[in-house]
């Protein structure tokens, strides 16, 4: 009997969560997919599975005692991936990591950039998730590790099948239109009188910044919804209103946004979350650490004191599109 490690991780999750589609949803996949990957399993092993009762796929005995099973193979793959990576001359290793957009901009290069140099054998692989996505999806066995987000008015429930290790802490930052808020900094208050783009409530950044304007007594006036930094200053640029932009961040600033200080200072820590039966494996503790370094070169360790309103004021604003093409032709 020849048994796909995938189709049994999706079994597992149909005996942890109770249905295709919740399985399908923690594993990344569509449930059509997954319904064909489980039958595929049910004709490999040549037994009965599963039963329909309704519109719901129930495990049989013999599913639940595959799928049992199924948790104990996934983790003795783990450790003789760990043993065959721990017994050869260099460390070596593939290792597959949720990132979502800053951090893959921000961090993830320099940190690949530095490991390939000093340990080429490991080879890592990067899926773009939602934040609030990432460490279901390590608990879960699809990723190895992955960036989660804690905010300093909304901390994250933390799972103890998972370790953490702190990467970096980010200051928020108000993204305006340039000439907006011609002050050194601004508070929340202060930025309810501009419309805002913010993300969506579901979300932790999102969560959190309403949180924010809560706990000031403050209602904001939302015209705009995106997910993703880069978007809201975009919009942010044409005129549309005003977002908060983290450090990682502000290297998507696009021409026509300031970037202001705020007089209410909200932070957010960086961490990269991964399960507890890999934490002593050699490559994933080196990956951690090159990322960690990357953080610290850009300021950005834990221990590393925020930068103040004087510091960000510096920062100079991206080109305009003129002045860039002006600097190409050695005008400027």
């Amino acid at each position: 009997m020849d048994l796909s490690l995938a189709r049994l991780r999706m079994l597992r999750e149909l005996y942890r969560r109770g249905t295709i589609t919740a399985a399908a949803t923690a594993l990344h996949y569509t449930a059509s997919a997954v319904s064909q990957q489980l039958a595929q399993l049910e004709r490999d092993v040549g037994t009965r599975l599963f039963e329909r009762r309704g519109r719901r796929v129930q495990l049989t005995d013999q599913g639940v005692l595959l799928a049992e099973h199924a948790g104990e193979i996934l983790a003795a793959v783990e450790r003789a991936t760990q043993a065959l990576e721990e017994a050869g001359e260099s460390v070596t290793g593939k290792i597959t990591a949720g990132v979502w957009a800053s951090v893959a901009s921000g961090l993830v290069p320099d940190a690949l950039t530095a490991l390939a140099r000093t340990h080429p054998g490991i080879s890592v692989r990067t899926k773009e998730l939602a934040p609030e996505s990432t460490a279901a999806a390590v608990r879960d066995g699809s990723l190895d590790l992955s960036f989660v987000l804690d905010y300093s008015n909304y901390p994250m429930t933390w799972d103890r099948g998972l370790e953490r290790a702190i990467i970096a802490v980010e200051r928020l930052y108000a993204a305006v239109p340039v000439g907006a808020v011609p002050a050194a900094s601004v508070t929340l208050g202060e930025l309810t009188e501009h419309p805002w783009i913010l993300a969506p409530a579901r979300s932790h950044f999102g969560h959190a910044v309403r949180l924010a304007f809560q706990s000031a007594g403050l209602e904001p006036r939302i015209d705009h919804e995106v997910e993703e930094q880069a978007t809201a200053m975009a919009m942010v640029a044409a005129g549309l209103g005003v977002t908060l932009v983290s450090d990682l961040g502000l290297a998507l600033r696009p021409p026509g946004v300031d970037i202001v200080p705020l007089g209410d200072v909200l932070t957010r820590t960086v961490s990269l979350a991964y399960r507890t039966n890999t934490a002593r494996r050699a490559a994933l503790l080196l990956v951690v650490d090159a990322i960690r370094t990357a953080a610290a070169e850009k300021g950005l360790a834990a221990d590393t004191p925020l930068p103040t309103p004087e510091e960000v004021a510096t920062v100079p604003s991206p080109p305009t599109p003129f002045e860039a093409s002006s600097r190409g032709l050695g005008l400027g």
